[in-house]
């Protein structure tokens, strides 16, 4: 194989009792891609990502993490995950910017441990991929919720992870600021060649900056390039989703 694999899901299904959620599910993500992961509600995201984060076992199927049977796999620390963070942040929590990503490096240099030199300097330019270096000293609380997620994000990437999963990270996120926000997401991709699985409704403003669309709904619709996906007609993305949809583009100009 001479492109690397960083994910590889294989006829997996996931059913709670008799009920399917997830159904003969096929999916690979090679090395620097950014995959927009979208479907309606309730159409089986969040329990894949658990599938994939080994948060529940799925009854059939295969999951490889770089070409690794998730079973055998050990080095989680390549894997980042960005949840949806908005609604459950204590804003009244004391830490600063630099300390809440620096807590990302606990799991590679261990609880309770001085930060070395380079581990300091990975933190700085963590905060600066995401443009919060103005802010490494202000407290969490006092910024905004697009900030915050800013934040969360360094930590997830301060370990530097090549891969990067985040769970509809715009939740929260004023609307204003969401296409800064995918552009951070696209220099993340395109600078620091860390691989990308983003979670969203947001089909429209995601297609100007993925490389891949996957559609979920139970079973895995679709699956290929922004331009295989922009022939799609609109008849075919509402089957997806079960009801009549209209896709939105964005001029940002």
């Amino acid at each position: 194989m001479n492109e690397q694999s960083i994910l590889q899901i294989r006829h997996l299904s996931f059913r709670y009792d008799d009920e399917y959620v997830l159904q003969d599910i096929n999916l690979s993500i090679p090395k620097g891609a950014f995959v927009g992961l979208v479907g309606p509600n309730g159409s089986g995201k969040s329990t894949l990502l658990k599938c994939i984060l080994r948060l529940l076992k799925p009854q059939e199927g295969e999951i490889f993490l770089f070409e690794t049977p998730i079973a055998q796999f050990k080095e989680w620390h390549k894997i980042g995950f960005v949840s949806q963070k908005a609604n459950s942040f204590n804003t009244g929590f004391p830490a600063t910017v630099y300390e809440v990503v620096a807590s990302g490096l606990t799991g590679k240099i261990g609880l309770f441990r001085s930060l070395k030199k380079k581990d300091k300097e990975a933190v700085f330019e963590a905060i600066e991929a995401v443009g919060m270096s103005d802010f490494v000293h202000r407290n969490i609380g006092e910024l905004s919720g697009g900030q915050q997620q800013r934040v969360f994000i360094a930590r997830a990437i301060v370990s530097q992870p090549e891969f990067l999963i985040l769970d509809e990270p715009t939740v929260g996120v004023d609307v204003h600021h969401v296409q800064n926000f995918y552009n951070m997401l696209e220099r993340l991709n395109k600078q620091l060649n860390i691989t990308l699985l983003l979670v969203t409704h947001d089909i429209g403003t995601i297609t100007e900056k993925v490389t891949h669309v996957a559609c979920l709904n139970k079973h895995l619709h679709f699956h290929g390039s922004v331009s295989e996906f922009a022939k799609l007609k609109t008849e075919d993305l509402s089957m997806f989703y079960g009801h009549h949809l209209h896709l939105l583009t964005h001029d940002h100009a």
